[in-house]
């Protein structure tokens, strides 16, 4: 437990910090699982218009630091590269 004024505020800084990365994580999940629940179902430009609105949203989880600019470039090849795979 903090002891010292100094810590107890950063351990609420930490829990607001937390809170907010919680909800920016969730957030870009959400979005990839529309995009991959569009490829599931086989409509290409459902899955197309769903990875232009995730894309965005990785990259910018990227910013904040949920996630690390490679991984998140990872995520968005990865689902375009199976969007496009669809549409052929």
């Amino acid at each position: 437990m903090a002891n010292t004024v100094s810590a107890k505020k950063m351990t609420r800084k930490i829990a607001k910090r937390t809170a907010i990365n919680r909800s920016r994580r969730s957030r870009m999940r959400t979005f990839v699982r529309k995009v991959e629940e569009a490829i599931a179902t086989g409509d290409s430009s459902k899955a197309l218009e769903a990875l232009r609105a995730a894309e965005p949203e990785i990259m910018r989880a990227a910013q904040h630091g949920i996630v690390h600019k490679n991984n998140a470039s990872r995520k968005v090849s990865r689902l375009s590269a199976r969007v496009k795979a669809l549409a052929a």
